[in-house]
């Protein structure tokens, strides 16, 4: 499997040393690659924009050196090692010919993106991309790649498992993100993995989660996973989750597999989630 890491690093760096009515175009350009991969209507600027990537309408001084240091620090070969270990650790499972990875520079003035999912995110699937997004503190930098591994993880588990989003159910949502922090913990230990998992779960927050693992459609999955401020943000109906909560949970969820079965992350990674919850539901 081929490791394409675009070099969007020298290209937002030359964007933001260009004058400013031509950087809205320039951005264009550089996400159009996976524009097809991104299933929101819209500009693709404004999409970007609304995701808390950085600011192409303003002039803003931290950019330039924050697109410099990710530079120096050479995070497109950190996310291309990390993949490359991922790929072999799930040698075996089916997998694309080639994974395309896109990273933006976020936005730091940006409340959701700083202080609720804790500076940076993905967004990966049962395609060929994984799409990476963050302001690059010095607790995040080194934590890119490993999101980028987590990313790679729903990427390969989703050409096993089906993920159909008519009918895919709150249990397999969260299954998957605890999974892929499991995955992240198995490869580069538990340091490695995001914020989102460490947060703490109240016990009946746990019991609110799991008492819909049922429930069906990504119209309602996504509150279970993110929670409410996700949810106001982007106009749905907001469930009484607390933000991220779906990671903690799926994580328990997962944990209780692994310690049931002795099986690994990886060993995990093209079951359903209905096998994985049947552990959990066997202890509890």
């Amino acid at each position: 499997m081929e490791i394409i890491v675009h070099d969007t690093f020298t290209a937002m760096a030359d964007l933001l040393r260009r004058p400013l009515g031509e950087r809205r175009d320039l951005l264009a350009g550089m996400l159009a690659p996976i524009r097809a991969a991104i299933p929101v209507p819209g500009d693709i600027v404004d999409i970007h924009h609304q995701g808390a990537g950085f600011r192409v309408d303003r002039e803003d001084p931290r950019y330039l050196p924050a697109v410099e240091k990710l530079i120096e620090q050479d995070v497109p070969g950190q996310i291309e090692r990390a993949l490359g270990k991922a790929a072999a650790a799930l040698t075996g499972l089916a997998a694309p010919d080639a994974i395309q990875v896109m990273f933006v520079l976020g936005h730091p003035d940006d409340d959701y993106l700083m202080n609720v999912v804790g500076g940076y995110y993905g967004m990966g699937g049962s395609g060929d991309v994984i799409y990476l997004l963050a302001w690059p503190d010095d607790d995040v930098i080194g934590r890119i790649a490993h999101c980028a591994v987590h990313e790679f993880h729903h990427n390969i588990r989703y050409r096993t498992v089906e993920w159909n989003p008519a009918t895919v159910t709150v249990g397999e949502h969260v299954v998957a993100e605890g999974l892929a922090e499991a995955f992240v913990r198995e490869l580069s230990g538990p340091e490695a993995m995001g914020p989102w998992s460490a947060r703490p779960l109240d016990d009946a927050v746990f019991a609110r989660i799991v008492a819909d693992l049922g429930l069906q459609g990504m119209q309602n999955t996504p509150a279970y996973v993110l929670g409410d401020t996700a949810m106001v943000r982007f106009g749905q109906e907001p469930r009484g989750i607390p933000d991220m909560a779906g990671y903690p949970a799926g994580l328990r969820l997962v944990d209780a597999h692994l310690r049931a079965t002795g099986r690994s992350a990886v060993e995990c990674t093209g079951l359903p989630a209905a096998e994985i919850l049947s552990t959990w539901r066997d202890e509890a």
